[in-house]
Parts: structure tokens; sequence; C-alpha cells
């Protein structure tokens, strides 16, 4: 036996090797999860303020769904150009940056300087929460490699965090505070976050292969129609959950029944990300889509009729499979995307399903303006039996066992 203290050392190593094999790694996945928190929830929080901002600026439904697009559409649209100026620095200074550009977009839209000022702070918003899809997604991938499909789940679930968390409080704050002071309360929140992503996240570069470089990405028709069953997925979800809190203050809902609605949701959603990866794994891609988009239909319209009491029983199933089919989606981009442009399929990913989120409700309040909100939400839940097919042409691009 040797009294050398770098022997011990060696020999607590071996024992122990956690803490350089596998700390960067969670540090790196915990900084993630929370930038997806903050930032998802900063997303869902806006469908709370929505009923809030057409009182107060005499909005139409389509009107409505516009000012939410500010925020959606530059999110989704910058997706691939950020993800390029994002990747010349480390993911620990890109990730803390664009958080906080999107709490000082939060912080101008509270400001008391009008409409504009709102549209303005909504457009900054977006702009910062751009980075955060493709740059946390590629950062949980390279981190664990070809172990990155359950990491990858735990992201997922951590944005649903934010999404139940922030709507939540948001809807329970504004009957005590105007929406005001409660907004700067979440862009506080979220320089706070960035604060946090400086000192959790290791400073290093994310590797990626010069190919993610390339000005192309995606991985060719099985890539596209993964997008296109992306897109239709989120558009039933964004235009279902842009009518919800209306739907609950038309039967006798106040605040606390909204925000109890919303967050019913969320956490339905939260779990279906596990639910539903654990029925993609059991089921298959195709299986595990179609049962989810047929529930999803069958649901929403169920909660169309339904009484409150009854509605809000239902919720938290719709949840489960209105959110749940994304961490099945999610979890196939890096199976489609071309070899070394995992990060530029996750933001081609990303432009198609925010950019329906953002675009798609404008298009279901025109109908509810034109032909009521019942059609509206009919209109939604005919958007998710429309993925039954499509996901069904990409059978023949998925890995055998993925089916």
């Amino acid at each position: 036996m040797t009294n050398d203290p770098q022997d011990f050392a060696k020999a607590d190593a071996a024992r122990n090797p956690l803490p350089s094999d596998l700390a960067p790694q969670r540090r790196n996945l915990a900084g993630a999860c929370l930038a997806h928190l903050l930032h998802d929830g900063y997303t869902d929080q806006l469908y709370v303020l929505l009923p809030i901002w057409q009182g107060e600026y005499g909005l139409s439904y389509a009107g409505l769904a516009a000012v939410r697009a500010l925020y959606s559409v530059t999110m989704g649209g910058l997706q691939v150009p950020a993800d390029k100026i994002a990747a010349r620095f480390s993911p620990r200074i890109a990730l803390a940056a664009a958080t906080g550009v999107s709490a000082a977009g939060l912080l101008l839209a509270a400001l008391p300087i009008g409409f504009a000022g709102l549209c303005a702070g909504l457009i900054l918003a977006g702009i910062g929460s751009s980075v955060q899809h493709p740059r946390a997604s590629l950062l949980v991938a390279n981190s664990y490699g070809a172990k990155s499909r359950g990491p990858l789940g735990v992201y997922n679930f951590a944005g649903d965090l934010g999404k139940a968390v922030f709507p939540a409080a948001v809807a329970l704050s504004t009957p005590f505070l105007a929406w005001r002071p409660v907004v700067g309360l979440t862009a506080v929140v979220g320089l706070i976050v960035a604060g946090a992503l400086l000192a959790l996240l290791p400073d290093c570069r994310t590797e990626a292969s010069a190919t993610e470089d390339k000005a192309a990405g995606g991985g060719g028709r099985g890539f596209g129609l993964l997008v296109a069953i992306g897109a239709f997925d989120t558009a039933t979800r964004m235009g279902y959950l842009l009518f919800l809190p209306f739907l609950l203050g038309v039967r006798d809902g106040g605040a606390p029944t909204v925000a109890l609605g919303l967050a019913l949701v969320f956490a339905g959603g939260a779990f279906g990300k596990a639910l539903c990866g654990w029925l993609g794994e059991r089921f298959g891609v195709v299986w595990s889509v179609i049962v989810t988009e047929a529930a999803t239909t069958l649901l929403i319209v169920t909660t169309l009729i339904a009484p409150l009491w009854l509605g809000l029983v239902l919720l938290p199933i719709l949840g489960v499979v209105l959110n749940g089919t994304s961490s099945v989606l999610y979890g196939t981009v890096p199976e489609l995307a071309h070899k070394g442009e995992v990060g530029r399929a996750f933001a081609w990913f990303y432009t198609g399903v925010i950019g329906s989120g953002g675009l798609a409700p404008i298009l279901y309040g025109a109908i509810a303006d034109g032909w009521g909100r019942t059609v509206g939400v009919i209109a939604a839940a005919c958007t998710a039996a429309a993925v039954i097919p499509m996901v069904i042409a990409l059978r023949p691009f998925l890995k055998s066992g993925a089916e």
C-alpha cells in the first residue's frame, strides 16, 4: 500500500468517476431545462393576458391572435438565423444573453407607453427566445450523444413545467395587480434566470460538425414531412388554447376558473410528455401519433359541448394528448436529420412548428370572427384529425422499430 496522495486520488477517481464524466452533462441539462422552463413560460403566459388586452385595446379575435403572433412568429421565424449567430458563442453566453433580451422585451411591454410599446416589447422578447430551442436542444444532444433521447425528453418536460407555472401565476396575480406590474415581475424573473445560466453552464463551445454551418438543413422528404406534422400538431394546440379562456369564461368561469383550467391543461401536457414518450417507445411513432391525435380531436369537441364541471375534469386528459404528441415528434428529429446537422435540423423544426403556432391562430380567429367561436374550435379539432394520414405517410422514412 502507498501513502502517495496521487495514488489515493487515482483510486478515488476510479471509484467515483461521476464528477469528471457526468457533472458537465448534468449542468448542461439543468441549464437547458431552466432556459426551456422560462421561455416556454413566457410564451404561454400570453394566453392569460389575451382577454385583458382585448378589453383594453378593443381587439377582435383575429387582431388578438396577430398581437400574440408578434412574439411567436418572431421567435419561430428567427430560429435558423439566430442559431447560426449563436453558434459563434458558447452555449453559456448565448442562452444567458438571449434570456436577458427576452426579459428586456417584457420590461418594455410592461411600460405604460401604449399599444405600440406592447407590440415592440413582444417583438423584442420573441427575438431573445428564438435562440433557446435550437441551442439548448443541441447542447443536450451533444452532451449525451447516442443516449440523448431520454435527456431530450427531460428537457421537453421542463418546458411544460414553465407552461404550467407561469400562466397560473399570472392568472392568479392579475385580479390583485394590474397586468403591467405582473409582466414586469416575470421580466425580473428572466433577468435572474439569465444570471443563473451564467453561473450554471460550463464555459465551453458546443461541439458541432462543420456541416452544421451549411445553409441547408433537415433530412429530405422524411424530415420535411415531420416538420409539417409538427406544424399541424402545434396549430391545433395553439388554436384551441386561443379560445380556451373564453370557453371557460362564458360558462360563468371567472379568473380563478380560467387559471385552474389552463393549469389543468398544462399539467396534463407535462405528464403527457413522459407518457407519450413511453407510448412512442412501446408502440412506435406512427401508432402513438394516431392515438393521440384521434383523442385530441374527440376531446376538443367534447369540451366544446360539455358543462363546465365536466370540461374541467377532461382538460387534464386533453392536455396529455394535446401536448404529448410533440414529445414523440421531437425525439424523431435527430433520426431524420442529416448526419452532423442535428442543430440545424432542430432550428428548422422549430421554425415550422413555432411559425405555425403563431400564424394558425390568426386563421382560427378569423374563422371565429366570421362564423363564431364554435366553428373556430371545430377547425382546430379538424387540424388534429388531418395529422393522422400525414403520419401514416411518414412510416417509410422511419427506422425499423420506430413505426
